[in-house]
């Protein structure tokens, strides 16, 4: 058996200089993994440090923050009278993710299952950098795009959306988020092994049988870390909400109102002039801190899932 051509022009011996500098290699990975852990901690700790502060206020009650429906940390200055529920920004996080998913997850599924089983080369070859092109428009873009062409839209149908509403900005960001789902989702089913197909095409399956019966429920593990890693994306998305969502709290299940989410609160709060010390500066983190719990959950809950339905092929 012949050797690899990589592996036919070089010559491969163990010398003192060789061994050594892959020792240097091993401790450069080693350093870099051990400063991305230390990293995560840092920032796990500036978290829980800082929001507990918050917490802690007198102003601020855990019964209170949680089903609370008022948020006015921003819009009263007098401390007594400020609310703070988490509900409303939580309502509007929950809206906007919904709305992007609801586009996100079945056209970059659709889009995933044609590329990979349907498309001929010369169709993959143009339409796949295509949706690489959409995964690089900058997300302050695609905020513009939000208030200059998609508020328009609807509005042209009804009356009823205002110029800054959840909607516009769940569009938005479900235009970010399909390229992820249709990308991770393609390489899924493209890691199917083709045995399995010519199994099905061996029992008189048609393709379209085959592509829905046999190479999605195979490729099911890879295709819901997709949709997990999509929903994470879009509820952490900044730049778009903070853009056409408002920033107005609402707790209402409207899409047509304005919506301020997690994420587009924090970026207020960080550009008002909330002083140091303060239950309202100390509020950007008690948000964020939740937004945190809700992501790590999903990641948990991502991966349960992805173990409970990961399949192995020899």
């Amino acid at each position: 058996m012949s050797l690899p051509k990589a592996l036919q022009s070089k010559e491969f011996r163990s010398t003192r200089v060789g061994v050594l500098s892959e020792r240097l290699i091993v401790f450069s990975l080693a350093t870099c993994a051990t400063i991305t852990v230390l990293i995560t901690i840092g920032i796990i700790y500036m978290l829980v440090s800082q929001s507990a502060g918050f917490f802690a206020s007198d102003a601020v009650t855990l019964k209170g923050f949680l089903t609370d429906t008022e948020w006015t940390a921003l819009q009263s200055k007098d401390l007594a009278k400020a609310k703070f529920g988490i509900l409303p920004l939580l309502s509007g996080t929950l809206r906007v993710t919904a709305i992007a998913m609801l586009i996100a997850l079945p056209l970059g599924l659709v889009t995933a299952i044609y590329l990979s089983e349907f498309a001929s080369p010369r169709i993959r070859s143009w339409l796949k950098p295509t949706l690489e092109v959409i995964a690089g428009i900058p997300t302050v873009v695609l905020g513009y795009f939000a208030i200059l062409v998609i508020s328009p839209s609807l509005q042209f149908f009804t009356d009823g959306f205002a110029t800054f509403n959840a909607t516009s900005a769940g569009i938005a960001v479900g235009i970010l988020c399909l390229p992820m789902v249709c990308s991770l989702s393609e390489d899924a089913m493209r890691a199917v092994p083709r045995s399995l197909r010519e199994g099905a095409y061996g029992l008189g399956c048609t393709p379209f049988e085959t592509s829905i019966k046999v190479v999605v429920p195979a490729a099911l593990s890879g295709i819901v870390s997709a949709f997990l890693l999509a929903f994470s994306r879009a509820i952490g998305e900044t730049m778009v909400v903070a853009l056409a969502a408002g920033t107005l709290p609402t707790f209402t299940f409207d899409p047509s109102q304005q919506a301020q989410t997690m994420t587009g609160f924090i970026v207020e709060m960080i550009k008002s002039e909330s002083e140091y010390g303060t239950v309202q500066y100390f509020s950007l983190y008690g948000v964020a801190m939740t937004l945190f719990l809700i992501t790590f959950g999903m990641t948990l809950i991502g991966q349960i899932i992805r173990r409970r339905f990961q399949e192995a092929y020899q």
